[in-house]
Parts: C-alpha cells; structure tokens; sequence
C-alpha cells in the first residue's frame, strides 16, 4: 500500500498489524526492564523502603501512542514487579495489575488538553508524566483498601516510590526527542505519509 489512506479504505488491516506488532514489542520492553529493574533492586538494595518501577514510564508512552491500549503494559509490568517482589501474592499482584489500570484515567487529559498540545509542550508533557504517577499510586492505594489498607497507606506508596517519580519525569521527557516515538501512531503516520507526499512532489517538479 502506497498510504495510510489506502490502507483504511482497505479495511485498515496493514494498519491493525502495526499496532499489534508495536504492543508486542512494548509489552516486551515493559516486562524486560521492569524486571531488569526489580531485580537489581532487590539485590543491591534489599533494605532500601525506595523503589523503581518502569512501567508507570512505558504505560505513559505507549497510551501517548495507542490510547487504550497501554492497559496492557499497565497490567505486564505490574504484574512482573509484584511476582519478583512477592512472589504468587493475590494482595500485590491487585494493587500492582489493577492499580496500574487507574493510569488510563490520563486519557481525560487527552480529551481536554488534547494529545498534540501534550506532545508539543515541554511543561504539558512534564505534567502529564505527574499526573500518571499520581494516578498510578492512587489506583494501587484504592485496590489496596480492600485488602485491609488505610489512609496512611497512601503515603507509603508515595514515600517508597521518588525514583519512580524521577524516572518518569525524565524517560517521558526525553521520548518526546526521538521523532513519532511519543506520539499518536495514527497521527505519526498521516503525517509521515503528507511529508513523503510533499517531498515527492517538490522532488517531481
């Protein structure tokens, strides 16, 4: 197919095998470094009551790309963080799969804000990155009320979890460098394809 235009009149299924294959690939990379990061945490730091998780940082991105979709990086990484952590533990692997999903709440952002103004401005995005994590630590508070939480167990998950903070801040940041990576794929390629269309024509005439 010549464009992402024909494509969708196609029926959009060159379209559906990108995004597929790109979730894969992110999924992997959510479960990879988030297990990577667990577990160098919990062998050089053991004591330590502060924590990196990845994921908070990947689901960010990946909803920037797929909207939705970035449920499933929530639920993969979380769930590979609370198995290093605890094991088959019902209570983590809830918080952590289930809270994580709490994230998607950042979708209202796009609906109000709008994704390119997001994407485009430094200061926007740098909230967005905020906003996730406090998302991301509520939901996991809220779940963890039924397991026999508190108020005060709000704190801790946000005393345990700076690093997290920083890495996200920084990692979404800087994934705004790389041209399409935080972006809209639907709109990334439209607009690849208007520039290639654009370059051809200049290059015809």
């Amino acid at each position: 197919m010549d464009s992402f235009e024909e494509e969708e009149n196609d029926g959009g299924a060159s379209f559906r095998r990108y995004r597929t294959t790109d979730l894969v690939i992110w999924t992997v990379i959510a479960v990879v470094v988030e297990t990577i990061a667990t577990l160098a945490a919990d062998k050089w730091f053991p004591r330590e009551i502060y924590c990196l998780s990845t994921t908070i940082a990947v689901t960010s991105i990946v909803m920037m790309r797929w909207n939705a979709f970035a449920a499933i990086q929530a639920v993969a990484g979380g769930l590979a963080y609370s198995l290093i952590l605890a094991g088959f533990d019902a209570q983590y692997i809830a918080e952590y799969c289930i809270g994580n999903c709490f994230m998607l709440l950042g979708l209202l952002m796009f609906k109000f804000i709008g994704k390119e103004k997001i994407r485009s401005k430094f200061w926007i995005t740098g909230i967005y990155a905020v906003v996730m994590y406090a998302l991301a630590q509520v939901g996991r508070w809220i779940v963890s009320l039924f397991f026999g939480g508190s108020a005060a167990t709000l704190l801790g998950f946000f005393k345990s979890d700076p690093i997290t903070l920083l890495f996200t801040f920084v990692v979404v940041l800087i994934s705004r460098v790389p041209d399409g990576i935080f972006e809209d794929q639907k709109h990334y390629i439209i607009r690849t394809d208007s520039e290639r269309r654009n370059a051809d024509g200049q290059n015809y005439l």
